[in-house]
């Protein structure tokens, strides 16, 4: 855990993982590697390239418990949602609430292809929860989609509630806001999609995408480019796709972007992700104590169980600006964003962020009491 912790760079004040993260030490130091092998071309050296893949696919099975040949390599989050919605044939239940990236996939769908209709699921102030779907699940609906932490609200659903509710329905998970941090229930998703800029820290392209068996025999790769077929390249003829995750290959992956992806996921093997989260939560326990302190309203859940790394604030709204301001003018990074400020806290929280959002909640509430 030391050397994991280590491995933050970036500045006081950061709390915007939910953003973005910081790249870690390790996906530096892999980027720099491989980034000099490319300038030189050593004879022998291009080779390691091509290993990268598999070496990524690994790194991702570890964490999730998911087949690497059942894993293929994306370069973000909404590749892998589109290649779901698009390969989805029927209704998907899936709330209008979503990270944009979901339901604007599901309707691009529709209206492309008209093999998946959007059915879309009233919620509970932004909550997604077994009860709510059970209660809105119709008999013509194929597929459920939902985001493991919501980025709005921050709410960490239960997967493995949703699964037994929905039954042998294909279960979408748009993981990013959780991957990394949260030990999750991957066997109860059919598709896992995930980048690994935010919190594993990897930076931006990277990505993968976790099918299960079920969902690779359902989805249609429509997608599919010359690398996802059985064989490496082929030549005056069009094959089928390959069969499984390999089919939703569109071309080669990006190596010096998937040695990054797989860096910060073999330390996160390391450290643990359980202890990852254990530290998080403590950490998010911290901030919204801090908050308490000084009166400003926090809205996302103070329940480890329903919560991961997001923390939401919810001033009156003619005070939303003198907050986000106060958070700014003490050289903290957040997000404002429909009347919210959200903090974004990871396992590493140093003593000097903690005393500059102190800060931060002083200045506001002087200014909001005028």
């Amino acid at each position: 855990m030391d050397d994991y912790l280590a491995g933050f760079g970036e500045e006081p004040g950061y709390l915007d993982y939910a953003r973005v993260g910081p790249l870690a030490r390790v996906a530096v130091e892999e980027d720099l590697a491989f980034a000099q092998v490319l300038e030189r071309a050593r004879h022998g050296s291009m080779d390691a390239f091509r290993d990268q893949d598999r070496r990524l696919r690994d790194a991702a099975s570890a964490l999730t418990g998911v087949a690497a040949d059942r894993i293929v390599a994306i370069p973000n989050t909404t590749t892998g949602l589109m290649h779901a919605m698009f390969g989805l044939t029927g209704t998907v239940l899936l709330s209008p609430g979503e990270f944009p990236s979901v339901p604007i996939a599901a309707v691009r769908a529709n209206e492309a292809l008209h093999s998946v209709q959007p059915a879309w699921l009233e919620t509970d102030h932004g909550k997604v929860t077994p009860g709510l779907i059970r209660d809105q699940l119709e008999a013509n609906v194929a597929a459920v989609a939902v985001s493991l932490v919501d980025s709005r609200t921050g709410y960490l659903c239960d997967l493995e509630g949703i699964r037994q509710v929905i039954g042998d329905r294909l279960l979408v998970v748009d993981a990013i806001q959780g991957f990394g941090i949260v030990d999750a229930p991957w066997e109860a998703a059919d598709v896992v999609v995930t980048g690994g800029q935010k919190w594993c820290r990897a930076g931006w392209g990277t990505g993968v995408m976790a099918l299960s068996e079920r969902a690779a025999e359902r989805l249609t790769p429509v997608f599919s480019g010359f690398t996802g077929t059985d064989d490496d390249e082929v030549w005056d003829e069009v094959p089928p796709p390959a069969a499984g995750a390999r089919a939703f290959r569109v071309s080669n992956p990006d190596p010096i972007a998937g040695a990054r992806f797989a860096a910060a996921l073999e330390e996160l093997a390391e450290v643990g992700v359980e202890a990852v989260n254990a530290r998080v939560a403590e950490n998010v326990s911290r901030v919204i104590d801090l908050a308490d302190e000084f009166a400003v309203p926090v809205v996302s859940s103070r329940d480890e169980r329903e919560r991961a790394g997001i923390v939401v604030l919810e001033p009156e709204p003619e005070q939303v600006t003198v907050l986000t301001a106060s958070m700014h003018n003490h050289g903290l990074t957040t997000t404002t964003r429909l009347a919210t400020v959200r903090l974004s806290v990871h396992a590493a929280l140093d003593e000097e962020t903690v005393e500059m959002l102190r800060g931060a909640f002083v200045s506001f509430n002087t200014a909001a009491s005028y």
